[in-house]
């Protein structure tokens, strides 16, 4: 039996021997909830878990007594952009929150250095997993994405995309269904998934059995479920898209998708959420910028985690979201309907065997970085997933879909020490998991006082002059 003592005031550094003792450990898999256990972890890993009373914990550990707490994998956020913009605000505001790892949907040099500085050790932050440049048609919403006009030059996307180290492609919403094809073949290639925007012009079953990871935004599904579904394809087929004004066309698409969630096909979405589940074809549905944009402007204007955001993008997120937003009773109503079919399809795929990850789509209008994720575990609870499947979605789940589940997402030995001491239990309550008492990253202990010392960092950051232009306004995410 070990003796525990007081959590340290300080974070250890990962180099020595670190155990939580006496949790509840709810460990990423299905099975039920470990009583009074203990975590012991070494170089970066767990090298033992299991019943306190078999624990053997070297003499010189740093032992945290962890009593009445519950302990949680690490959690994903599988939709983020913009990590690299300011090392000083980005990575501590994910792991202040819980966020041990990102899947980064549009990469660049600057990111590429930051996840190599995070993985050797030179700066505290989330592991990351990232695209290269997103893949576009032409002409794109997004004047510096990699626009392709042919199958070739969407083939050489792809290899540029490998030869830079990126982990994924990503594609987006105005590919044409030949290059998109060939984007996938190229892809399979070089061994990289394929994951992001379901063009529109491509069908959700033509991608899912071509072999598309993973959607994002539940984008096109309300289409490809619709009576309608001819008719709306035939529009995106026959509507130009304005080099002036590409805008106009992705707004025309997400305008169509919200009609044709008015005819929706319960069969038809039966046989479309079955053969996703076939391929497995994942699903980021994203429901927190889906809310936001699904909300009057001023709902989030006055949200505490303001002070946390670098000034540059409250000003963005103010001016997008009065773009954004609807207005009219009218707006409000259509926009609200529209938002609780897209939580309901989520509840009805998860149902029918479709793996669902969860992601927010930071830094989108009152998309916070880091806190996001636990908005988004909330949405998933409100769209009908139970609180357990909810965090599977951002742990075992997650990992699984980077094919990364033998190293993250679930705690046991031999994974690594990537985890969360929470005050409550977050199966009872899901907005328990804001309720975090220490972060534990590569075996690296940040207790309470660390964290807060981390976040108050970041507000005095973001209230510093900036001292570079931001890149705001060239791409804030993708959606």
């Amino acid at each position: 039996m070990f003796t525990s003592r007081a959590t340290p005031a300080h974070a250890t550094d990962g180099t020595g021997v670190l155990a939580v003792a006496g949790a509840t450990v709810i460990d990423g898999t299905d099975g039920p909830p470990a009583r009074d256990q203990t975590i012991v972890m070494a170089g970066g890993l767990i090298i033992w878990s299991g019943p306190s009373a078999q624990a053997v914990v070297p003499h010189g550990a740093t032992v945290v007594n962890a009593r009445g707490t519950f302990v949680i994998p690490g959690l994903w956020d599988m939709h983020t952009h913009m990590t690299a913009t300011d090392e000083r605000v980005y990575p501590p505001l994910y792991l202040a929150h819980g966020v041990t790892g990102i899947r980064e949907m549009w990469g660049d040099p600057t990111l590429y250095a930051l996840r190599t500085r995070i993985e050797a050790g030179a700066l505290l932050g989330p592991r990351i997993v990232t695209a290269g440049s997103i893949v576009d048609g032409v002409p794109s919403v997004w004047p510096d994405a990699t626009q392709v006009a042919s199958p070739e030059e969407g083939r050489a996307a792809v290899r540029a995309t490998a030869a830079e180290g990126a982990e994924f492609v990503k594609v987006y919403s105005h590919l044409g269904d030949d290059i998109f094809g060939a984007i996938l073949d190229e892809a399979r290639r070089h061994d990289l998934p394929v994951a992001g925007h379901l063009p529109w012009r491509v069908g959700a079953g033509r991608a899912s059995d071509a072999g598309m990871h993973s959607m994002e935004h539940l984008f096109g599904l309300p289409t490809a479920v619709s009576a309608r579904e001819e008719e709306i394809r035939r529009t995106l087929a026959e509507t130009p898209i304005d080099p002036a004004d590409p805008r106009r066309y992705y707004d025309l698409a997400r305008e169509l998708d919200r009609q044709a969630s008015l005819s929706h096909v319960p069969a038809k979405a039966a046989r479309l959420f079955e053969r996703l589940a076939r391929n497995n074809t994942w699903q980021s549905p994203t429901l927190r910028i889906l809310s936001v944009a699904s909300s009057p402007a001023d709902t989030f204007a006055d949200d505490p985690r303001l002070k946390y955001v670098p000034q540059d993008v409250r000003a963005y997120w103010r001016e997008r979201l009065g773009e954004l937003a609807p207005s009219t009773p009218k707006q409000i109503a259509e926009q609200s309907a529209f938002l609780r079919y897209r939580m309901d399809m989520v509840a009805e795929m998860h149902a029918a065997g479709v793996s669902i990850i969860g992601g927010t789509d930071t830094p989108n209008p009152y998309v916070f970085p880091g806190s996001g994720v636990h908005d988004e575990l909330a949405l998933l609870v409100r769209a009908g997933l139970s609180p357990g499947q909810a965090l599977r979605s951002m742990t075992s789940e997650a990992a699984r879909c980077l094919g990364l589940q033998d190293l993250v997402g679930t705690l046991a030995a031999g994974k690594a020490a990537d985890l969360l001491v929470l005050d409550a239990d977050p199966l009872r309550d899901i907005r328990n998991t804001q309720k975090i008492r220490s972060v534990v990253v590569r075996g690296r202990l940040l207790d309470r006082r660390r964290l807060d010392d981390m976040l108050a960092g970041v507000e005095a950051a973001v209230a510093a002059p900036a001292t570079a232009p931001s890149r705001l306004a060239g791409r804030p995410a993708c959606c």
